[in-house]
């Protein structure tokens, strides 16, 4: 195995074949850490490496795991079809729908199979309440959820690890992480699930310090960790700028548990040191690792590159991307906001044509509430919500009451070549404001509002809603696709480090 992997590696093309024969190979020869490093790296799986995974979790007696991949095999059509045509079902059928709906971010679909269930006279078990419960942590529905886990309460299943560590992650990713850490501890049994879910919700919300210090009462507690569990470290190091501690743990992996980093270890390193504007240190990483580093990595030092302004290398890593995942919208937005944030508006024009030449389309920015028993969604410069005109009035005011504590509109993240009026219109029309606005408007008073978003947030939303939360005297927490946002007394808990 050892000559066949410096072959793959040196091999300037690969193919799935060549893919799935490495993977095979080291599931034959029981090296399942190198497969799933090779497995996780694919770009397209074929179903071949999907079987093979499966199969050697199996014979290792790591069920868990199996039905982990089993589930993240993405075709649900086609289990629908199946689910739907059965003539009879039992709660297993039913758990697995849910819990399969669930993982393949269908939640909506879960929660509405999972009450279902109910109806057609079937008494949830634990494992289809796991499945619910991950269906609110990925729609953000904390109300929902708190509903569940009393109804676990109710049923007696408040002692159940697959149910507990689903609440653990829902409370987390809902946005409080306080709520998490007290089931944490209450819990009369975890195992190294329930730890990864913590540390991760603790390194989502900033609190790097706390995730570490978990990490090490885990170390303490004799419980081994497992790659889950370091890329989770690693993360919540990079959100804190941990920069000696992700080092520690990274060389620990290998050094100590005997465990071979694979490129999404690689590429939260890379983020780590590009986040923390260590550029050369990033460079010779990249160059040390054992294997071509594939968009994870160069996605990684691209969005690095972004945050500090560098051009140049960010240009090349982009250059790296556009070879690999030419279909990745996420490349030319990065590239494209560079170019702006530098007034480079030919360069940002030149991006754009090419986007639209190779058949991009960019993913649209969306921010989402809930409020009055359902979920309230934004757009950029929305003029769908009945209720967005009263959004926009209620703005106006806030932007007043703002700008007299210091407020200026950073019209740097305006993509577009346009007047500074314009700009400043452009800008406060952003998702995240108007779904902000909105529950301010809607919540009770004194209420948290608690705001989701798709995509990173944008600079000047970032500075605005601390704004905010000082004119009104509230706690807002926003979750972008990178981490939390506690907003308070004109104070962010990331402390501009994001």
């Amino acid at each position: 195995m050892g000559s066949a992997r410096l072959l793959f590696d040196e091999m300037p093309v690969k193919d799935e074949l060549s893919w799935t024969t490495m993977i095979t190979g080291y599931v034959k020869n029981d090296d399942l850490d190198e497969a799933r490093e090779l497995f996780d790296g694919m770009a397209e799986k074929l179903v071949v490496a999907w079987n093979a995974m499966i199969s050697g979790y199996v014979h290792r007696g790591l069920l868990q795991e199996a039905f982990k991949m089993f589930k993240k095999i993405g075709r649900m059509n086609e289990a629908k079809e199946i689910f739907q045509e059965m003539p009879e079902k039992n709660l297993l059928t039913w758990a697995v729908m849910i819990a399969g709906l669930a993982q393949n971010g269908l939640g909506e679909e879960s929660l509405k199979l999972f009450n279902l269930m109910k109806l057609q006279g079937f008494q949830p078990c634990d494992y289809a309440f796991a499945g619910a419960i991950t269906s609110c942590a990925a729609l953000g529905s904390l109300k929902s959820g708190r509903q569940l886990h009393s109804q676990l309460i109710r049923l007696g299943f408040e002692c159940s690890l697959s149910a507990g560590n689903a609440l653990i992650t829902m409370y987390g990713r809902c946005g409080v992480v306080g709520d998490a850490r007290n089931l944490f501890l209450t819990m009369s049994f975890v195992d190294s699930v329930s730890w990864n879910a913590m540390i991760a919700a603790l390194g989502q919300h900033g609190h790097g310090v706390q995730a570490v210090e978990l990490f090490e009462e885990m170390l303490k507690e004799g419980i081994l960790p497992d790659r889950i569990t370091f890329l989770t470290v690693l993360s919540a190091c990079s959100h804190a700028g941990l920069v000696e501690e992700g080092h520690r743990y990274f060389d620990a992996m290998h050094d100590i548990y005997g465990i071979t980093p694979g490129e999404d270890h690689y590429a939260r390193m890379v983020d780590l040191l590009c986040r923390a504007g260590k550029f050369s240190d990033a460079n010779d990483m990249i160059g040390k690792m054992p294997f071509q580093p594939g968009p994870q990595i160069w996605e990684a030092f691209l969005a690095g590159c972004r945050n500090h302004g560098n051009m140049e290398l960010g240009i090349q890593a982009a250059e790296r991307l556009f070879e690999m995942i030419p279909q990745n919208d996420g490349t030319y937005i990065l590239l494209s906001n560079m170019y702006a944030a530098k007034g480079l508006w030919d360069n940002v024009s030149r991006v754009r044509k090419l986007m639209r030449d190779q058949g991009v389309k960019k993913e649209p920015a969306c921010s989402w509430v809930e409020a009055e028993n359902k979920f309230h969604v934004f757009m950029v410069d929305d003029t769908a919500h009945p209720e967005v005109n009263a959004v926009y009035s209620y703005l106006k005011q806030l932007v007043l009451e703002m700008r007299k504590l210091g407020y200026v509109p950073d019209t740097r993240f305006v993509l577009h070549d346009m007047e500074s009026d314009q700009k400043e219109h452009a800008i406060s029309t952003h998702s995240e404001k108007l779904a902000v606005a909105f529950g301010l408007l809607k919540l009770p008073r004194g209420a948290t509002v608690r705001v989701f978003k798709n995509l990173r947030i944008c600079g000047d939303c970032h500075n605005a809603i601390k704004y905010i939360s000082k004119v009104v005297g509230r706690e807002i927490v926003v979750r972008d696709g990178k981490r939390f946002h506690h907003f308070k007394d004109g104070e962010c808990s990331c402390r501009n480090y994001w």
